[in-house]
């Protein structure tokens, strides 16, 4: 339920448009719905702005097509982070409209009339390999109603590319920036613009990349003033992130 939802809930009351014991019957799935196996969170979005998200990762089939088809059937929205094709083929079947994006890993029902902020958000990433973690922070922050502008492949091995693309990168109001090996893309960018950085390391990389370790780490002590970090692969939260800073 979103804050306009209840708001007009409580109006209709007021203008006997509905009777309080109706309106009772509509609010009896505040604040949750206990599925036993998931307790879904109706109040998420009239608390953050932002619809129910469910890491689909370490679920079965069933439990995320039970927890997709309930939020729907309550009129919310939902998105599902690290979801496969085979979760995706069994939510359709009972959501109409859900949407896949597969290089994402992302299924989603969402408002397709949200209008978009008029500031963007860059992804930037280091290679080619980077992509699918870029993917699922674009698709997050599109989803949740933002501009993207996506610039791939502009890695510190052939600084060029990224200062082929400066201007516009200056021109966002956050950039999120992609990289494995040792992650050394995002202290470069900090020093280039005067924007909020969010960093996201990788797991791509040789042995000593230790599965995006040693990227975590150097962004993590990146002198460059100005980057924050979120956790290993974690596109999402960076999306999530983006957006909030992008519509303050």
């Amino acid at each position: 339920m979103k804050k306009s939802d209840l708001e007009k809930l409580l109006n209709d009351v007021k203008d006997r448009q509905i009777t309080p014991e109706e309106a009772v019957e509509k609010l009896k799935i505040l604040p949750f719905s206990d599925l036993g196996y998931a307790r879904i969170d109706h109040h998420r979005e009239l608390r953050t702005g932002y619809p129910e998200i469910v890491f689909c990762q370490g679920k079965s089939i069933d439990q995320v097509k039970g927890i997709f088809a309930h939020i729907n059937s309550t009129g919310q929205q939902v998105i599902g982070t690290r979801a496969t094709e085979e979760m995706y083929i069994e939510v359709e079947k009972s959501v109409p409209g859900v949407k896949w994006y597969s290089e994402a890993r992302i299924i989603s029902k969402t408002d397709p009339n949200t209008v978009l902020t008029e500031t963007s958000v860059a992804v930037v990433t280091a290679g080619t390999s980077d992509i699918p973690v870029a993917e699922e922070a674009a698709v997050t922050a599109e989803l949740l109603g933002n501009r993207v502008v996506r610039i791939y492949d502009a890695g510190v091995a052939g600084i060029h590319r990224l200062f082929d693309k400066l201007e516009v990168i200056r021109s966002c109001k956050v950039i999120i920036v992609i990289a494995g090996m040792e992650g050394a893309l995002a202290s470069v960018v900090g020093g280039l613009v005067d924007k909020p950085v969010i960093a996201v390391p990788t797991s791509v990389g040789y042995g000593a990349n230790f599965g995006g370790v040693s990227a975590l780490l150097a962004m993590l002590t990146s002198c460059a003033a100005g980057v924050s970090v979120v956790n290993i692969d974690n596109g999402f939260g960076a999306g999530y992130n983006a957006s909030i800073i992008n519509k303050l």
